[in-house]
């Protein structure tokens, strides 16, 4: 049968729990997840049918199908997300799939377009996943937003102990205090997963959780202000995250790993922000590595220019934007930036001042102040006059993103 004749075939419809072993099959299909892989992670292999039920029921999901099959899928949950400081409602797109024999009819670019259509009618003017094809998603309209650090220490580099008016102490990842230190940290660091008990189920979701333990860092007055997620293996001090809200919660914390010295040879860990580690060491020749992780997209332009919390700055005059996306068409245009009557920047579809012209992937790394106005444009990602570029430069907040986690 002709390919064309089997694209008329399919049918794109939102679905629900009915299709919930379809969907699972498609993944693991799609992603290679082996019984093997469950049983580490701490399932058995019903069970994470099971646990992805409750994201189901809140999600949306849309598909194609063929008859009653299932052939493509794509999962939207519905998140909130800290930008420089303002809680959004986001849209993590993810359990993206199509099985291979319906490849290159168009399917997933449809089901994305009908993604950020239902995004828009519900209030998520920005988008988060994580990129199987970083090429791919950027010919979508996503951008890098996010690193992902890596970092070996051996033995001898750790950083000594330095006193500290708190201590430190070991719980189970679930403790309350942990919770807590990270909705703090959450709320203040930009970028950032607001967690409720359905994001820490998502945050574990490839893990044990039963082999890790928490080491939380408590303050004089025993009020928790970081923690470190970590387990001990073959001589290694694996640190899953560490988190911290004051710098006396991070040299607590190193004293904690500090304490393991005679356990172990080296510390390998990950960090989740362009901060490298090697500057805060005495020793800091060590080996880090450096790859991106999660993308980001503005869904709405509109909207998110409306609610963008921009600073204030007295060399602003009014601009546009000259915005190009190839899959929103409303988001392809001109988008005016001006003062409102309370002082506030807010968008309008008027041709004020000068153009910055540039495409949507570019607009949101730059709104989530993964580069630099100047560096785009030095890159020719964007075109604008200097004058206007610096206006970009003092109205952006320069706060580094920060995402720890994985959907």
């Amino acid at each position: 049968m002709e390919r064309n004749k089997i694209r008329e075939r399919l049918t794109l419809k939102p679905f629900g729990l009915e299709y919930i072993d379809q969907f699972n099959e498609l993944l693991r299909y799609v992603f290679q997840v082996t019984n093997s892989d469950i049983q580490q992670s701490g399932y058995e292999d019903g069970e994470i049918v099971k646990s992805k039920r409750p994201i189901l029921k809140n999600a949306e999901v849309i598909g194609w199908f063929n008859e009653d099959q299932l052939i493509s899928q794509l999962c939207i949950y519905p998140c909130q997300v800290n930008i420089h400081g303002k809680i959004f409602s986001m849209g993590g797109v993810t359990g993206v799939g199509t099985y291979p024999e319906y490849a290159n009819l168009g399917l997933m670019n449809d089901l994305i377009k009908s993604g950020l259509q239902i995004m828009k009618d519900k209030g998520q003017w920005i988008s988060y996943l994580y990129p199987y094809s970083i090429p791919y998603y950027r010919r979508k309209g996503w951008e890098i937003m996010s690193d992902h650090l890596t970092f070996t220490i051996k033995d001898s580099q750790i950083p000594k102990n330095v006193g500290v008016k708190g201590f430190a102490e070991r719980l189970p990842v679930t403790d309350k205090d942990v919770i807590a230190v990270y909705d703090k940290f959450a709320r203040n660091n930009h970028g950032a997963l607001i967690r409720g008990k359905q994001e820490w189920e998502e945050y574990w979701r490839w893990e044990n959780e039963d082999e890790r333990t928490a080491a939380v860092y408590y303050d004089k007055d025993d009020v928790p202000q970081g923690y470190i997620l970590y387990w001990i293996e073959e001589d290694i001090f694996h640190i899953k995250d560490i988190i911290y809200l004051n710098q006396e919660a991070r040299v607590g914390l190193w004293n904690f790993v500090y304490a393991h010295y005679s356990m172990v040879d080296e510390v390998q860990g990950n960090i989740y922000k362009n901060d490298p580690l090697h500057f805060l060491l005495d020793d800091g020749q060590i080996k880090e590595t450096i790859e991106p992780y999660y993308m980001a997209r503005i869904v709405d332009v509109t909207e998110f220019l409306n609610n963008f919390p921009f600073k204030e700055s007295d060399i602003f005059k009014p601009f546009h934007f000259v915005v190009s996306d190839s899959i929103a068409e409303w988001n392809n245009g001109v988008f005016g930036l001006v003062k409102n009557d309370e002082g506030k920047l807010c968008s309008t579809n008027e041709t004020v001042g000068k153009a910055v012209y540039l495409d949507i992937q570019t607009l949101t790394t730059m709104l989530m102040s993964y580069r630099s106005p100047s560096y785009l444009n030095k890159i020719e990602r964007i075109k604008a006059e200097s004058d206007t570029l610096e206006i970009l430069e003092q109205i952006i907040p320069d706060n580094q993103p920060y995402f720890s986690d994985y959907f």
